[in-house]
């Protein structure tokens, strides 16, 4: 059995019937989030989506991680192609149906995957310069392209509490992602991974120009994650 589904029972709905399509674990984690104008963020969804808010708002989430492993089902996963930095901004969406995650952008360390990541799953990714490093438990992430750069440091800590109803909860236990085609086709994603092993987290951000939105307060609960084991379904489409 696949480590992605060493558990099941805390998904919000049934794993899909079909079989899944990719394989990659996630490393190294930090989720930090600020408050964004939810008009703002409305104007870039597409049609079938609308925004989930968390206590009347909405949020941007910045996530600097390390892909491993990935690859297609089946096929085999060099380090040279499957193993990369990467750091996503998202906000937090639904159909009416199922929440889910809304990319806004996403970087990433690797010529290969981006254009992989376009083809297959049609997600605004670019390539940029990247480096992930650990230095004893201390993490040194950046991340830079023309226009969009994001330096920062940050050390895990205690174990943070994530229980339904908390915005840990909320912001990271989400097993869908939604993309739409350049025809305006809307398309959804299944994602499985155990729930997220969290941890408290202390950060320092030297540089972040990354949105294309304008940022609001910092949330107060920054977040890291070890290791997660994820396979994800292909895309299907809703309208």
């Amino acid at each position: 059995m696949h480590p992605a589904f060493a558990q099941t029972d805390h998904r919000p709905w049934p794993l899909p019937g079909k079989p899944w399509a990719w394989q990659q674990v996630w490393l190294d984690l930090l989720f930090v989030h600020f408050e964004a104008d939810p008009a703002e963020l409305r104007a870039r969804l597409p049609r079938g989506l609308e925004l989930d808010l968390f206590e009347g708002k909405a949020w941007i989430g910045v996530v600097p991680f390390r892909m491993q492993g990935v690859t297609k089902r089946g096929w085999p996963a060099p380090a040279f192609t499957s193993d990369f930095p990467e750091i996503n901004v998202r906000t937090y969406v639904t159909d009416g149906r199922k929440r889910g995650v809304w990319f806004l952008s996403l970087d990433a360390g690797s010529h290969l995957a981006v254009q992989m990541a376009r083809w297959f799953f049609h997600l605004p990714y670019f390539h940029a310069r990247m480096t992930a490093i650990d230095a004893a438990g201390v993490y040194r992430y950046a991340s830079r392209r023309p226009g969009h750069e994001f330096v920062a440091e940050y050390r895990p800590g205690q174990t943070a509490v994530s229980r339904p109803g908390s915005f840990a909860h909320w912001a990271t236990e989400r097993y869908c992602l939604y993309t739409v085609t350049r025809a305006g086709v809307l398309l959804r994603a299944e994602i499985q991974h155990p729930p997220w092993p969290l941890q408290q987290a202390q950060l320092a951000i030297q540089v972040n120009t990354l949105a294309e939105v304008r940022l609001g307060a910092m949330h107060p609960e920054i977040l890291f994650a070890k290791r997660v084991d994820v396979v994800v379904w292909p895309l299907e489409q809703l309208n």
